[in-house]
């Protein structure tokens, strides 16, 4: 049935995007700040939000931007521990890589913010722009 057949597809999203071992690779370490910023394609935004949620956990204590691509539209979403969020907004973090790919988001909230964008082709450059923006605000805190 349509509800099982959902489950299943969630299920599916939730193991490619929490489970893939490549993302465990991309934390960088700042100045004791966990930054994570990466790329998972082929999953929805509810996905993308669970999975930018479990490796915020995972981290413990700095910043996460995740991005994924559906239909050449960008879905980004960025999270920071509490202990950070005062001096890395997840809306000004999530909007260094909008504004790069042709787009814009962010919100109040500053432990997550979410944002879309257009430029697929400079989504990869633009999360790698992410660990020197968050070193500006944390090096000598």
């Amino acid at each position: 049935d349509k509800a099982e057949l959902e489950k299943r597809i969630d299920d599916y999203q939730m193991r490619l995007s929490a489970g893939d071992g490549n993302l465990g690779d991309k934390v960088v370490d700042i100045d004791g700040c966990a930054v994570l910023a990466a790329r998972i394609d082929n999953i929805d935004r509810k996905a993308l939000r669970k999975a930018m949620d479990q490796w915020r956990d995972k981290i413990k204590s700095g910043a996460v931007v995740l991005a994924t691509v559906n239909d050449d539209k960008i879905n980004l979403i960025a999270g920071v521990t509490s202990d950070y969020a005062e001096r890395i907004h997840a809306g000004d973090l999530v909007n260094v890589v909008a504004e790069l790919v042709g787009g814009k988001g962010g919100g109040r909230n500053p432990n997550m913010a979410e944002a879309g964008g257009k430029d697929v082709g400079a989504l990869n450059d633009a999360l790698d722009k992410v660990p020197a923006w968050v070193q500006e605000r944390v090096a000598g805190k």
